[in-house]
């Protein structure tokens, strides 16, 4: 099981410069919050404010930016945080074509220093826990969408990562293989209790899946604006609790007080 970890950004912003003579862009504002060990915060905004930023400066593919951001109390730095593993989902599978599912999970415990004797163990029950167990052997591009998007998850937690980082994993899925995922995803983090960032702009799937929702203003210059609590929404959650219905509504209203109209979402 992993050793969950804390999340930091203190004051965090991001320029992106101008090309061609155009003017620079800034893509955060003094962006500051903290997630607990274990706990699942989704980050709720409209596309464009920064959301997906954020995600590369923690796990480390962004490195240019002002601002502090930790995991267990250590900086990210450009490849990751020392003695802390950290997964990315993204929102296309990423699976590398020319491995099989298996091969592709492999390749991740073997970055990540896991002894090739415990592989096998840890495949198979990842595998299992998506629902893939007869499909280690196939390649990704035998596999649909969904069970891509599966596999994918499957690599993140074989590694048991400390932070697991999600960017609108399922938006690109039809919304019943996307409801089946998330009700897997949840299952699997009840087993891992890996502390989990989700990034989303889908009000209802923030409610339905996590402990907090951090809400971002729009873009250019993305800063946090509001933040709710899910505490009165017990787990395991339901589709069909009328009560993780109601408090989505809230949310979409409080999100569109500050951001105005999410037609254009």
């Amino acid at each position: 099981m992993s050793s969950a970890a804390s999340i930091e950004i203190d004051h965090v912003s991001k320029i992106f410069p101008g090309r061609g003579g155009a003017q620079d862009f800034k893509a955060l504002d003094n962006a500051t919050f903290t997630v607990d060990a274990g706990e699942f915060v989704c980050i709720l905004g409209p596309s464009g404010c920064g959301k997906s930023t954020l995600l590369n400066i923690l796990s480390g593919l962004d490195d240019q930016y002002e601002g502090v951001a930790s995991i267990h109390g250590q900086p990210v730095g450009r490849h990751g945080v020392k003695g802390s593993r950290i997964a990315y989902i993204f929102q296309e599978p990423r699976l590398m074509p020319w491995r099989t599912v298996r091969s592709n999970i492999e390749f991740a415990l073997l970055a990540s220093g896991f002894a090739p004797s415990e592989w096998k163990e840890r495949i198979d029950r990842c595998l299992a826990l998506v629902e893939l167990a007869d499909f280690g052997d196939f390649y990704p591009l035998q596999l649909s969408g969904g069970m891509q998007q599966r596999a994918s998850i499957a690599r993140a937690f074989a590694i048991e990562p400390d932070v697991l980082l999600m960017d609108e994993p399922f938006s690109a899925l039809d919304e019943l293989t996307a409801r089946r995922l998330r009700q897997q995803l949840l299952t699997i983090w009840s087993t891992f209790r890996s502390t989990v960032l989700f990034v989303t702009h889908n009000a209802f799937e923030a409610t339905f899946l996590s402990d907090r929702i951090l809400m971002m203003t729009k873009g250019p210059g993305g800063r946090f604006c509001d933040e709710v609590k899910l505490d009165g929404l017990t787990r395991p959650r339901s589709y069909e609790d009328v009560r993780v219905f109601e408090a989505s509504k809230k949310v979409v209203e409080r999100l569109v007080s500050h951001v105005g109209s999410l037609d254009e979402e």
